[in-house]
């Protein structure tokens, strides 16, 4: 058992200076600050970022003689004590019970809550268990993930279902209460719990709830990809769909009309944005929720698996003083992760950027973002002709849809403003063609437009089982490889296990297709708008396709052929 702080115990100041060397100066002022509000001398450094966690830590863990640990196990966990001990003591407290084949400790992050730590050895009966220091998220996650291993399947919950028990789901749920924490016993609320934290510990997209004539089919999109997570009974379909409803604050009585709505929630230490869209099918209300992780931090640019030479004239291209910068691909393709990349480089104090978006999928602090509304007749035209009044230096156009649109954009391209927006097109040359579709004029393109990036995104091979194989001729023609540029390459594949849930895959990267107009593909699109004369002129001019950046990237072992054909074929 641990005692107090005896008095010829090393003063914590005194180790921190030690090890971290610090001067008598920082520690004079913290103990000044310590006298004027009270508090540890350790955390005071902490605020005052003199100091991180670790170092405070380290510094406990050499004051008190205990051991520190920097990460908890997780593969050879007990969570048997989730039966026993709420998950709110835990995550109040810090401090995780550590109970492997091997050894037994509880991980604490403040060594001084005795009572605290008393009690959780009497009630686990774990007297002798040592004391480990650890980091307080590492604490968290390991409590997160007894709390999320131990309880019960959404298999197990439908098989215990009965149909009196879908009566039972008008519980209200607590915008910023966590998932985890949920002791409801409904059936239908427990199960919505389970699907919803199951999606998001397998880092999906989106949750499609699907009704057929005599079942309902649950599906989960993973890194692009949609694969089968649950059927429920066709009794139970009324019931999941109106607790979804309730918890979209939508009207759980209006069947006939699509319905949209967005449930703010917490799953372990994540908060989750779920946008939810219903639609009427003949057997029934079909329900497709979006999942976006606002806990995640915005991928920078230098990490979207862009190559160094087209990522020097992306950004080049993002830092320019006017002009349109264009994203195309399909949905799903990551071209709005791109952009909020994009703003994200170029967000200073002294920019002023305005975006309307469909919808705001992420806050970037610093930037005025506008939602479309079209129920107030708030369209992406009308919205950036009052953007336009605002004094931007850049604009972001969610997406160019129409005519109207594309006229504004361009007109405010050419009055001094960088411009960013996405079009739906297949590569970069398909986007001169669909603007001149639209109506605008080839002059009006080639005076604004900087220059135009398609990309898509394949699946990264999962690490845990890469292998390395010989694919077949047939295979590397399918994306342009010959033997040739094959001969002496190391080419990779996934065989499936546990950590990629047996895709062989595990996480996305994008593949890229930047084509900058120079004034020789100005000069061709004045005179053509056949998208694949653009294309085979960019490509001799150097422009790497969507395809050969794919090809590269099996190269390097990050994909495979597959996903390179799969996302780029025609």
């Amino acid at each position: 058992m641990l005692l107090p702080l005896s008095l010829d115990m090393k003063p914590i100041g005194k180790i921190l200076s030690e090890t971290c060397g610090l001067s008598e100066e920082v520690l004079n002022e913290a103990l000044r600050v310590q006298e004027e509000k009270g508090g540890r001398i350790g955390e005071i450094l902490i605020r005052q970022k003199v100091i991180q966690e670790p170092d405070l830590l380290k510094a406990l863990s050499i004051q008190q003689n205990l051991p520190y640990s920097s990460t908890l196990p997780q593969d050879d966990l007990s969570t048997d004590f989730t039966q026993t001990v709420p998950i709110q003591f835990l995550k109040k407290h810090k401090m995780v019970p550590v109970i492997t084949s091997k050894k037994k400790a509880i991980a604490v992050n403040d060594p001084f809550l005795f009572q605290a730590l008393d009690d959780l050895r009497l009630i686990l009966d774990m007297e002798g268990a040592g004391v480990v220091l650890s980091p307080f998220s590492d604490i968290l996650s390991a409590i997160n993930f007894a709390y999320d291993m131990s309880g019960s399947s959404a298999e197990q919950v439908i098989e215990d279902m009965h149909e009196e028990d879908t009566d039972q789901l008008y519980s209200a749920i607590e915008e910023t209460g966590d998932l985890l924490d949920d002791t409801s016993d409904a059936p239908i609320i427990k199960l919505v719990n389970l699907m919803l934290s199951q999606a998001v510990k397998d880092g999906a997209s989106d949750i499609h709830i699907e009704p057929a004539q005599n079942k309902v089919t649950i599906r989960s999109r993973v890194d692009g990809i949609l694969y089968n997570m649950l059927s429920p009974p066709k009794h139970t379909q009324s019931a999941l769909i109106s607790r979804i409803k309730i918890m979209a604050d939508l009207n759980i009585a209006e069947k006939r009309l699509p319905q949209d709505g967005r449930i703010e929630i917490k799953i372990a230490n994540k908060n989750i944005d779920i946008r939810v869209s219903t639609l009427p099918t003949a057997f029934g209300e079909r329900v497709v929720m979006r999942l976006l992780d606002k806990s995640n931090v915005l991928l920078k640019l230098s990490e979207s698996g862009m190559p160094e030479d087209n990522f020097k004239k992306f950004n080049r291209l993002i830092h320019s003083a006017h002009g349109i910068l264009l994203v195309t691909g399909p949905t799903g393709s990551g071209k709005t992760t791109t952009l909020y990349g994009a703003l994200s480089t170029i967000n200073k104090t002294d920019i002023n950027i305005i975006t309307i978006e469909d919808p705001v999928e992420y806050q970037i602090q610093g930037i005025g973002q506008i939602q479309v509304n079209p129920k107030i007749d708030l369209t992406f035209a009308r919205g950036l002709r009052s953007i336009v009044r605002q004094d931007p230096d850049v604009i972001l156009v969610g997406e160019i849809r129409d005519l109207e649109t594309a006229e504004i954009a361009i007109q405010s391209a050419l009055t001094g403003h960088l411009v960013f927006s996405t079009l739906h097109t297949n590569d970069a040359a398909s986007a001169v063609t669909r603007l001149i579709d639209m109506g605008i004029e080839p002059f009006l393109i080639t005076s604004s437009v900087l220059g135009i990036l398609a990309q898509r995104l394949v699946r990264v091979i999962c690490r845990d089982c890469k292998e390395e194989y010989t694919p077949d001729a047939e295979s590397l023609k399918n994306i342009g490889i010959t033997p040739e540029m094959a001969a002496g390459k190391k080419i990779y594949r996934g065989t499936g296990c546990p950590s990629c849930i047996n895709t062989g895959y595990k996480g996305r990267i994008g593949v890229f297709e930047l084509m900058i107009l120079e004034d020789t593909i100005k000069n061709l699109i004045l005179k053509t708008s056949d998208s694949n004369a653009i294309k085979r002129k960019a490509v001799e001019l150097g422009m790497r396709t969507l395809r050969q950046d794919g090809a590269r990237k099996v190269f390097d072992g990050i994909t495979t052929i597959e996903e390179v054909f799969r996302v780029t074929q025609q």
